[in-house]
C-alpha cells in the first residue's frame, strides 16, 4: 500500500465522518466485525479486492484509499459554522484585536513578514521565503469563488450585518465591502504564503500552533527567544485588511498531523454578533468539515482537501515546502487611498489607467514596506545568510498585471545594508575617513535585574554602524534599531549633531543581531521584547517590563539611547588633522569678526554670528554652515545679510559671490537676505560661494563672514 497516513487512523476516521459503525463497514465489504477491528488497530490490512469494496462503501475512489492524503467526500459536506450566541446575553461587535491596527497593507507586511520569520525552519540554514500576491476578480472568475466559499449560505448573515451597519463600525465596514463587490463586480484577494516555515502544528482545539492562530484570540506561541511577535495581535492584522472579514487558509506542515503534512484547509469569518431567523449568532465563524465528536457535529475543524479544492479556493502552494498560505477576502487598504489619486493622474498621462489603479498601489506599498522594514533580515554577508526572501506580484483574473518583483534591501536601503554587510565581512573601520567606509563601535546595554531586585544582570555590547548617506535612504541622521530577527524596530533621529558634518546612517544592531556568542545576547532579546508595544515600533516602558523587571528598568534603554547618540556625534564629527586643505590650517582660514569690547546699544540689538563651519568643495568652492544667535525681546528682527568676503593683509576685502543660500532652521532665505522666524532663539543657515568669484585658488585664501543688516552693501 502507498505511503500515506497509516490505514488504521485513517478508516477510523473516515467511519465517524461517514457516521458508519465497525459493522456496518464489515457487512458492506462482506468481512467480520474483527476483521474490521484489525485493520484499525493495524493488526492486520485488507486484500486488494477488500479495499475496491471499502472505497465502494465510502463512496470514494481506489486512489484516495491507497494514497490516504485526504478525506473521502463520505459524510457531512465541508460547510460554515457559525458560533451560537452567549446563553447570558453577552455580545461581541467585532474582535477588539482587529482594531489595535490600521486596514493598511504596510502594517499587514510588517506583522505578516514578522510572523513567518518568527516560524522560520532554521536547521537548514535557509531564509523564510514570502510571497504576497494580489489577485482582482471580476465576472466569471468572481461567480466562480464565491461559489467555492459557499457565498449562498453566508448571504444571509452579511445581510444582517449590513442592516446592523449604522449601529456597528464593524458593520459599516463590511457593509461597504459588501456593496463594492456587487456595485463594482470585483473582489481583491490579497494571499501571503511563506516557505520554509513550520506550518500551522497541532490539533484543531489542543494547544499548538493551528489553534493559537485559528481558534484563539492573544495568544503567541513562538519558536525562540529572537521572535519578534509577543502579544498574539499580530495575526489580527488579516482579517482588519478584510473588507468582509474572511480569510482562508492552507497549511504545509512541518511536523505531519493525522499522518499527513499537505493542505491542511480552515477559514475563519469575523462578524460582529447578529440575528438570523429568531437565532442569535456571536461572531465568529470556521469553513470546515464538520467534527464528528462534537455535539451534533456541528462545529467546523480543518480538513485535508485535495488539489482541485485548493484551486477553487484560491490557496494551491508552489511546492510541498512547508509554510502557510493567508487568502484574505476583499482586500482593502485605506492608507493608499490619497496615494492612489496621485496614480492615476500618473496613469492618465501616459494613457496606461486600464482599471488597476488600486491593485497597483497597493503593489508599490508592499514592497516600500517590506523594504523599509526588512531590509536587514534580507541582507547577508560573511557567513551569514540572510533570513528572509520577499517578493510581490499582481494578477487580475488570472493574468499577470505587475510581474513578480523580488524586494532587493540595496535598493530600499543602500546605506544600511552597505554597512551590515561590511559588520559581516569584518571590513569595518574604527573612523570615516574615505567615502563608503563603515565605522563600528560597541555600546553598552545594562541589563536590571528581574524581579524588581537592584543591581546589573550583565553588560551586554551592543553595535553600533555609521556609513555615509545616500539619497535613495530617505531620511537622514538615524539610526535603525533592531534585534535577533532584524526587523526594523525603532528609527530616531540624534539630537544635537555637531555644524556641517556630513550626512550618514546608522545601525543598532541589539541581542542576537550583535552576534549570538555577544555576552548576554539571549538575556539582551528577552529584555528588549518585553519594552515593545504590540506595534513593535519603540523600546520603552510597557507592563510586562514593568512587571517582570521594575518600574525603572526602562531608564537603561534611556541610557542606552544616550550612549548610542553619544557614540554616533563622535563618529560623524570632522576629525582634528594637523595638515592638509581642512582641520586647523582650515579653521585659522576662516574668521568671524568680533568686538574686543562689549558696547551699549541705543537701538535694538541685531543678531550675530556664533558658530562657523566650512570645507573646500570638490570644485574648490567655500562650503559654509553658520549659526545665528537671536537676542531675547520682539519678535520681529531685522533682516541680516551675509557677506563673505576673503581676508587680505592690505586693502579692502574683495567680496565673493553666493553660488547658494539656504536655510536649515529659524530663518528663511529671500534674495540673499535672511529673515528670522518670531521668537526663535537661533537660526542656522548653509551656502557655498560662486568659484568663477574667487580671485585666487580657494586652498591660498582666507574667509571672514559678516552679517550686515538690511540688504547689505558692496565690499
Amino acid at each position: 500500500m502507498e505511503a500515506g497516513e497509516d490505514f488504521g487512523p485513517w478508516l477510523a476516521r473516515q467511519l465517524k465522518l461517514a457516521r458508519m459503525t465497525q459493522t456496518q463497514l464489515a457487512l458492506a465489504v462482506d468481512v467480520t466485525r474483527a476483521a474490521v477491528s484489525a485493520w484499525i488497530t493495524g493488526r492486520a490490512t485488507p486484500r486488494p479486492e477488500t479495499i475496491e469494496r471499502i472505497a465502494q462503501a465510502l463512496n470514494t475512489d481506489l486512489a484516495t484509499v491507497h494514497t490516504r492524503t485526504t478525506d473521502t467526500l463520505a459524510g457531512l459536506p465541508v460547510g460554515w459554522y457559525h458560533r451560537p450566541g452567549h446563553a447570558d446575553g453577552g455580545r461581541e461587535l467585532g474582535n477588539a484585536a482587529a482594531f489595535a491596527f490600521d486596514a493598511d497593507v504596510g502594517v499587514l507586511a510588517r506583522e505578516t513578514c514578522q510572523n513567518s520569520l518568527d516560524e522560520r525552519l532554521a536547521e537548514n540554514g535557509r531564509p523564510v521565503r514570502v510571497r504576497y500576491t494580489l489577485h482582482e476578480l471580476t465576472g466569471e472568475a468572481l461567480g466562480a469563488f464565491r461559489k467555492a466559499i459557499l457565498w449562498d449560505e453566508l448571504h444571509p448573515h452579511y445581510m444582517a450585518v449590513s442592516k446592523a451597519a449604522s449601529q456597528q463600525k464593524v458593520g459599516r465596514v463590511v457593509d461597504a465591502g459588501v456593496r463594492d463587490m456587487f456595485e463594482k463586480g470585483r473582489l481583491v484577494l490579497l494571499r501571503i504564503d511563506d516557505y520554509n516555515a513550520s506550518g500551522l502544528t497541532g490539533d484543531d482545539y489542543g494547544d499548538g500552533k493551528f489553534s493559537a492562530v485559528v481558534r484563539r484570540q492573544l495568544e503567541s506561541l513562538k519558536s525562540g527567544r529572537g521572535a519578534g511577535g509577543s502579544y498574539g495581535l499580530g495575526k489580527a492584522t488579516l482579517w482588519a485588511t478584510s473588507a468582509l472579514g474572511m480569510v482562508l487558509i492552507n497549511s504545509t506542515l512541518s511536523v505531519p498531523h493525522e499522518g499527513r503534512t499537505e493542505r491542511r484547509v480552515i477559514g475563519r469569518l469575523e462578524l460582529p454578533w447578529r440575528f438570523i431567523e429568531g437565532r442569535p449568532y456571536a461572531g465568529p465563524a470556521w469553513l470546515g468539515r464538520p467534527d464528528p465528536d462534537s455535539p451534533g457535529a456541528e462545529v467546523a475543524r480543518s480538513w485535508w482537501a485535495d488539489e482541485e479544492m485548493v484551486e477553487r479556493l484560491h490557496l494551491a502552494r508552489d511546492s510541498d515546502e512547508p509554510g502557510t498560505s493567508f487568502l484574505i477576502v476583499g482586500a482593502h487598504d485605506v492608507a493608499s487611498l490619497d496615494q492612489s489619486t496621485l496614480d492615476l493622474d500618473a496613469d492618465e498621462e501616459d494613457g496606461s489607467d486600464d482599471g488597476t489603479r488600486d491593485i497597483r498601489a497597493m503593489h508599490r506599498r508592499l514592497v516600500e514596506a517590506l523594504g523599509r522594514d526588512f531590509w536587514a533580515a534580507m541582507t547577508g554577508g560573511g557567513s551569514r545568510l540572510p533570513l528572509l526572501e520577499t517578493s510581490v506580484r499582481t494578477l487580475r483574473n488570472g493574468e499577470v498585471v505587475i510581474e513578480e518583483e523580488k524586494v532587493d534591501p540595496t535598493d530600499a536601503q543602500p546605506s544600511r545594508t552597505r554597512a551590515l554587510r561590511a559588520f559581516y565581512d569584518g571590513t569595518t573601520v574604527d573612523r570615516l575617513t574615505e567615502a563608503g567606509q563603515v565605522a563600528l563601535r560597541t555600546v553598552p546595554l545594562r541589563l536590571p535585574l528581574s524581579g524588581g531586585r537592584r543591581g546589573t544582570l550583565g553588560t551586554h555590547p551592543a553595535v553600533l554602524l555609521v556609513t555615509d548617506a545616500e539619497d535613495a535612504d530617505g531620511t537622514s541622521n538615524q539610526v535603525h534599531s533592531l534585534r535577533g530577527n532584524r526587523m526594523t524596530i525603532k528609527k530616531s533621529g540624534v539630537a544635537g549633531l555637531p555644524l556641517g558634518v556630513n550626512a550618514f546612517q546608522a545601525v543598532l544592531l541589539v541581542g542576537q543581531a550583535a552576534g549570538e556568542s555577544a555576552p548576554f545576547a539571549e538575556e539582551a532579546e528577552e529584555f528588549l521584547r518585553a519594552a515593545e508595544p504590540p506595534e513593535h515600533d519603540r523600546w520603552g516602558q510597557t507592563e510586562e517590563l514593568t512587571l517582570r523587571w521594575s518600574h525603572t528598568a526602562h531608564h537603561r534603554i534611556a541610557r542606552l539611547t544616550t550612549e548610542v547618540n553619544a557614540a554616533v556625534k563622535d563618529l560623524v564629527a570632522r576629525p582634528k588633522r594637523s595638515g592638509g586643505q581642512g582641520g586647523a590650517k582650515l579653521r585659522k582660514a576662516l574668521t568671524v569678526p568680533r568686538k574686543t569690547a562689549p558696547r551699549r546699544h541705543s537701538g535694538p540689538v541685531l543678531p550675530e554670528l556664533d558658530g562657523l563651519d566650512a570645507s573646500i568643495g570638490a570644485s574648490g568652492e567655500w562650503q559654509i554652515t553658520a549659526e545665528v544667535k537671536l537676542p531675547r525681546g520682539g519678535d520681529e528682527l531685522p533682516a541680516m545679510t551675509p557677506v563673505v568676503l576673503l581676508d587680505v593683509r592690505s586693502g579692502s576685502r574683495p567680496k565673493l559671490d553666493w553660488a547658494e543660500l539656504v536655510a536649515v532652521e529659524g530663518c528663511e532665505v529671500e534674495d540673499g537676505v535672511l529673515r528670522f522666524t518670531p521668537r526663535a532663539r537661533r537660526a542656522i543657515f548653509r551656502g557655498s560661494t560662486d568659484v568663477a568669484s574667487h580671485p585666487v585658488r580657494t586652498a591660498l585664501t582666507r574667509l571672514v563672514l559678516e552679517l550686515r543688516a538690511g540688504k547689505g552693501s558692496e565690499a
